[in-house]
């Protein structure tokens, strides 16, 4: 072997080394990286440290969504606390959601019906127009608009596009306000003009299949009919939409350029715009008593523990749930003034006594100064790196 040629294998070699150096400080320096949720969640603040001393206790799953925009593309960083889909949670009205989406998508395909249209449901005196029932689902989180919607869709149509969509895993599988086991919706008495109606059919659903995840039954003991009975509450039949499934709802909606054709709902510039401003607004804006309700009423990040009013250049595009001692938001947080957005969507139980349907839960206590907390922790957070 000459010298040259001896030369050249020791560059290669020299380069290879080199190569797999560079390759191991990268690993170590990815692996180092620090998490910001992490150090969020180790915050002073006392509503957070609270929960933080037995996060398991509380159920707590977060996600905080980093928002990273790159010449004229947008890139998500997710950083995740505890968040598991198969460790279920009461979804409650969040579930609202993909329905107020989805009726908006339907109405899109209907030549003569439009989010205008006024319509009630049989039986019932309450007469709306789809934009009326969208716009109460996220200002109040109305049920009875939910319901109302739920019944222009169906169960099994909701839950087969939700999948199609890749919004999974989710299972919406009965109304909410009040119980019911009738898979068959009821029908829509709808207005073709003002003096015109016309019935839809009733839609016959599946009966729902109980749940295989962890967390299913839970507490020690349930409500119902007014007796109590000392036994774990089942959730196995119930709607079912974890962090997942919400998170990725949200970044389809707000950046649907993000995801293929297939992936997107099918929502024209002006049906999004609509649900966009529908989702951002404030029950005073929606003319709902500022007094009864305040503008942190369905806005539990960053305002849920207070009677302050909003900024005008704060927006927060949410859906809320609470029931049953969980709280849950989805929400997608921008700030114009100074240049800051990221999505965080967070849930938690407040139940002491384990015993459901007794209403005596810690919202006010626990749970709005946890979420409330967060949302200025993670706020705080990006307002730092800009």
């Amino acid at each position: 072997m000459d010298a040259t040629h001896c030369r050249i294998m020791s560059l290669i070699k020299s380069l290879f080394l080199l190569l797999i150096s560079c390759s191991l400080l990268g690993c170590l320096s990815a692996s180092r990286e620090k998490d910001p949720l992490k150090e969020i969640l180790n915050s002073r603040d006392p509503a957070i440290r609270k929960v933080m001393k037995d996060p398991g206790l509380y159920e707590v799953q977060i996600r905080y969504t980093r928002i990273l925009r790159e010449g004229g593309a947008v890139r998500f960083k997710d950083y995740d606390f505890r968040v598991d889909s198969e460790v279920y949670f009461y979804p409650a009205s969040t579930v609202k959601f993909p329905i107020a989406v989805l009726a908006l998508e339907k109405l899109g395909t209907l030549d003569s019906l439009n989010r205008d249209t006024r319509y009630y449901i049989e039986g019932d005196s309450v007469e709306n127009s789809f934009a009326e029932d969208i716009v109460k689902v996220f200002a109040v989180s109305d049920n009875h608009a939910n319901n109302r919607l739920l019944e222009f869709l169906g169960q099994d149509a909701i839950n087969e596009r939700l999948g199609s969509l890749g919004v999974e895993p989710a299972r919406i599988s009965h109304r909410l306000g009040f119980h019911s086991d009738d898979v068959s919706t009821r029908p829509l008495i709808v207005y073709l003009n003002d003096s015109t109606t016309v019935q839809s059919k009733p839609i016959v659903n599946h009966p729902p299949v109980p749940l295989e995840i962890s967390a299913v039954l839970k507490g020690r003991g349930y409500y119902r009919d007014d007796f109590l009975y000392m036994a774990p509450f089942d959730f196995g039949l119930k709607n079912y939409l974890p962090v997942a499934a919400l998170s990725g709802l949200m970044k389809r909606v707000v950046f649907p350029e993000t995801f293929s054709e297939n992936e997107r709902f099918r929502l024209n510039p002006d049906q999004r715009e609509f649900l966009l401003n529908s989702m951002k607004i404030i029950p005073r804006k929606a003319g709902y008593d500022p007094v009864m309700y305040q503008d942190g009423y369905c806005k539990f990040f960053i305002y849920g523990d207070t009677e302050d009013r909003i900024p005008d250049h704060i927006s927060i595009y949410n859906k809320v749930g609470f029931a049953y001692g969980t709280l849950t938001d989805c929400a997608y947080i921008t700030d114009k003034e100074n240049g800051v957005e990221f999505m965080l969507t967070a849930t938690i139980l407040v139940n002491s006594n384990g015993i459901f349907n007794d209403d005596q839960y810690e919202y006010d206590e626990t749970g709005l100064p946890f979420l409330a907390a967060l949302g200025r922790a993670v706020y705080q957070f990006e307002l730092e790196q800009q």
